[in-house]
């Protein structure tokens, strides 16, 4: 890819060692995370001994088609462009864009700099081995967590199996200390065995659990391409094959200016308290480009999900004494339609009494273990999440009977976000 911004280079010279052919692209999908343009490579060639037998006229035309095609997408910025950081923080094209569509949908991506800067050190403590799938996605996984938990002090799973050795051996031994990090916090031992000899005493492997996994689930089709579906993609196969799964194709979605009405003058009042929406609407405030469900109710503010005391007044910086009581002025102002949250965004109600379950960090809602009525012991697990293509179980904090469950299978949640409740 050209991520890196040597693609054309490495080609020269691969066409200069004896290669035939090379992988390019065509505007607006060149360039960036993807390969280098049809174009720029054949710029590139002229008045070489090597021909690319193509007319550049009709490679234009043929590109103001594709452009045409392609402008109702959304273009990620990042996927674009050349990233210094990637010849020491090695991520793949592919892996890059879905990582920062994660980041983005789970309101990270000022995070993104941040992890890439600390792949590095992950992949040189991991052992160096070769960074594509899967083992790209537990570098960044491990980044991720390294930001947002601190150095080590959360083991993704991937990775903790990767530098204890089962997915082989890493071209170069790991780090030591990692090593025993990942020991302690898996709770698994170093291995050198051979990864398929693990793998084929696995139960929860193999067609059989695959086949039950379908059972289990309603599907009545065990067919060959369905139990593979099931057997490599597991929770996620299983709700693509259910109709459950979200297609991650982004469309640009243009947004419809609301007409305002210019304010009329409004002659001076005492401070007044200021007419706020009902717990029944509500509003998306975004301050640095993160948003959050806002609702209001009296002395209540509800934000993303979590309740908190509130005394909201007219004006900046009002008088410490107390207004002397008056009717509510009115204040001529164009009608707001409620605002929605983010599509896909739960915001969860305020709950009173009992035990709140709340997200840890944002994620999707991956797989819901409970229902309304059942009976859960401290750390039973609830409902897992999932962030970064890693899954995280969500464990009841106290005992008793799940009284409330406020997100659904599918549903985007906030870091705070309110799960589940237990009575």
């Amino acid at each position: 890819h050209e991520t890196a911004g040597v693609s054309i280079a490495q080609y020269m010279a691969a066409l200069d060692a004896g290669a035939n052919q090379v992988d390019l692209s065509m505007s607006p999908a060149s360039g960036g995370t993807c390969q280098p343009d049809v174009m720029t490579m054949y710029h590139a060639l002229r008045g070489s001994e090597y021909d690319m037998g193509i007319d550049p006229v009709k490679v234009y035309e043929a590109e103001d088609v594709f452009k045409e095609c392609m402008k109702d997408y959304f273009m990620p910025p990042e996927a674009k462009k050349v990233e210094p950081l990637i010849p020491l923080s090695p991520m793949p094209g592919g892996a890059l864009t879905a990582n920062t569509q994660m980041l983005r949908d789970n309101d990270l991506l000022d995070r993104y700099e941040e992890i890439t800067k600390n792949m590095g050190e992950v992949v040189i403590k991991g052992g160096f081995g070769t960074s594509v799938t899967p083992v790209s996605q537990f570098y960044f996984q491990q980044a991720f967590n390294n930001t947002m938990f601190g150095p080590w002090k959360k083991i993704a799973d991937g990775y903790g199996k990767m530098v204890l050795g089962y997915f082989g051996k890493t071209p170069v031994d790991p780090d030591p200390e990692v090593v025993k990090i990942a020991q302690e916090q898996i709770g698994m031992e170093p291995t050198t065995r051979l990864v398929v000899d693990i793998n084929d005493e696995n139960p929860a492997l193999g067609i059989e659990a695959a086949t039950q996994m379908l059972i289990d689930n309603g599907i009545s089709d065990l067919s060959e391409e369905n139990v593979f579906i099931a057997a490599a993609c597991l929770d996620k196969g299983i709700q693509f094959l259910k109709g459950e799964a979200k297609a991650n194709v982004r469309k640009n979605v243009k947004e419809e200016e609301e007409p305002v009405a210019p304010a009329a003058p409004a002659a001076p009042v005492a401070p007044a308290p200021v007419a706020v929406p009902t717990a029944a609407q509500g509003v998306t405030v975004t301050v640095n480009g993160r948003p959050y469900g806002v609702q209001l109710n009296g002395n209540t503010a509800i934000v993303n999900g979590l309740s908190y005391n509130v005394d909201v007044r007219a004006g900046i910086a009002a008088p410490a004494a107390a207004p002397v009581p008056v009717a509510p002025a009115p204040v001529a102002a164009a009608p707001v339609a409620p605002i929605a949250p983010a599509a896909a965004v739960r915001v969860a109600p305020a709950v009173a009494g009992g035990t709140k379950i709340t997200a840890p960090m944002p994620g999707l809602v991956l797989r819901i273990s409970v229902a309304v009525g059942d009976v859960v012991t401290e750390g039973d697990e609830v409902m897992v999440l999932e962030a970064m293509k890693m899954e995280t179980p969500i464990s009841a904090t106290a005992g008793g009977t799940i009284t409330e469950v406020h997100v659904s299978q599918g549903d985007q949640v906030k870091s705070g976000a309110v799960l589940v409740q237990i009575g």
